[in-house]
């Protein structure tokens, strides 16, 4: 048998793992608390039913990823606490998101999971665990989509300078 070889479950962690998903696991809860946050300053409701759908995602995340640690003995980060509904006319119009604003952090937040699913799976050497950030990639890669999409149709999309001026080939 090779080395490592096995039940991936019984195989221990590398430090590199541990940081990894403890540190994404310290994203994911902020990420959760600020997609709530976002929820109560968005007034449509596609945007509403993406950052639901985002928050459950998340949920799910955070407990494989917790029952992983808690199982090899590393301590969890903290939660921050949830946050309540509010109502959107009940925030001052200077102190409110708009929802343009909002898919910008949320398509950036996506983005950047992306990397760090990424570079969770080419470090490790459990293939469960590896395995399990390539789902979360491939699940932020189809949430990723919707919110291209959804910006593109309400006419949030910022797109840098587009460069239209393309030489003929001949």
């Amino acid at each position: 048998m090779g080395i490592l070889s096995g039940n991936p479950k019984k195989q221990p962690l590398h430090y590199g793992e541990v940081f990894s998903m403890w540190s994404y696991l310290v994203v994911a809860k902020g990420n959760y608390a600020a997609f709530q946050t976002y929820i109560n300053h968005t007034g449509d409701k596609d945007l509403r039913q993406l950052l639901e759908e985002l928050i459950q995602g998340i949920k799910k995340e955070s407990e494989d990823i917790e029952e992983i640690l808690k199982t090899n003995g590393i301590p969890i980060p903290p939660s921050p606490p949830e946050r309540s509904l509010a109502d959107l006319e009940d925030i001052p119009s200077g102190a409110k998101f708009n929802d343009q604003e909002i898919s910008a952090m949320v398509s950036a937040s996506l983005a950047a999971g992306l990397v760090s699913c990424s570079t969770i799976m080419g470090q490790c050497t459990r293939e469960d665990v590896a395995m399990l950030f390539g789902q979360y990639h491939m699940n932020k890669s189809q949430a990723s989509a919707k919110a291209l999409r959804l910006n593109k149709e309400k006419g949030w999309l910022m797109t840098p300078p587009l460069h239209t001026d393309i030489p003929s080939q001949q």
